[in-house]
């Protein structure tokens, strides 16, 4: 197990900033899954984490050490891709144990590797069968026994789910819910489903145009948005939004709210809006801004 740090990451692709100091830090064995819509840059963060793509700035520490100029290879990470990527003509377990034989693993070792790995999967009757006898479900559960196998210090998995029906969707999900307690090994998971996100994380980052917006647990994220993307992003259904004008009344405050009759309705506001009453005398002046 290790912790991940990501301190003031950039990465620029000519004149284009994909990622614009990006900060996290979480703990050995968390759960972390970076959630945005498409071209957020969250592939991108995680093939950084990868040392797939370089970084333009910034620094990268996993188990304390920085790596950020280190080759994936000097990381110690498995990563499962959203395409399974697995050898065609190989079997089952020549997929799983391929890459532990290019690591010069001793046999042995690969054998009781693949058969543990093969065992919290589910996958023991499918060993000798190649990829093309098996179902997307199955070839996910390989390619996630390929990088089980390795035991490495932190497991990046990039869409893996998006390519299965929504089914079997929701079932290995389900499967990889149940294996990370099983392996306490920290892992990094990207999607763009927040349903996903929702169910699986301990930490959860949603980004947007390159920047982290909010970095907290399922329940702070969904309970409480830093701001309406994060609040229209976040669960399914999503927020709905009404949009109201503050204003003074009396000694409190109301929010006045058109109806699609023309008939206003004001809502008292008891307690009055976090920023204080002379904060929203002076906002009270054609202030209109979105409520939840």
């Amino acid at each position: 197990m290790a912790a991940l740090e990501i301190h003031n990451v950039r990465k620029e692709f000519g004149s284009e900033r994909v990622l614009k100091d990006v900060s996290i830090s979480i703990d050995s064995g968390e759960f972390l899954i970076l959630v945005g819509p498409s071209g957020c840059g969250k592939s991108t963060l995680m093939n950084a984490i990868a040392g797939l793509e370089p970084v333009t700035s910034g620094n990268i520490y996993i188990d304390g050490k920085d790596v950020t100029w280190r080759t994936p290879a000097e990381r110690d990470i498995a990563m499962v891709f959203q395409s399974y990527a697995l050898y065609p003509s190989m079997t089952v377990r020549h997929n799983i144990s391929f890459g532990l034989e290019m690591r010069k693993v001793p046999k042995a070792e690969r054998e009781a590797a693949v058969e543990r790995v093969a065992d919290l999967l589910q996958i023991s009757h499918l060993l000798e069968r190649k990829p093309a006898q098996l179902s997307g479900g199955k070839r996910q559960r390989v390619a996630m026994g390929r990088a089980l196998a390795r035991e490495p210090k932190v497991y990046l998995f990039d869409e893996p789910l998006s390519n299965l029906d929504a089914k079997l969707r929701v079932d290995m999900r389900t499967e990889i819910k149940k294996l990370h307690p099983r392996l306490g090994t920290t892992i990094v998971y990207v999607t763009h489903d927040q349903v996903e996100a929702m169910t699986l994380a301990d930490c959860i980052a949603v980004m947007r145009d390159g920047h982290i917006l909010q970095l907290g647990s399922p329940d702070e994220v969904y309970n409480n948005p830093v701001d309406m993307f994060v609040a229209g992003f976040m669960g399914s259904p999503s927020m709905n939004f009404i949009r109201a004008t503050l204003e003074a009344d009396g000694d409190g405050y109301a929010l006045r709210i058109a109806t699609p009759d023309e008939v206003d309705l004001l809502l008292p506001w008891p307690n009055g809006p976090p920023y204080g009453r002379a904060g929203g005398a002076a906002r009270q002046a054609g202030d209109s801004r979105p409520a939840a």
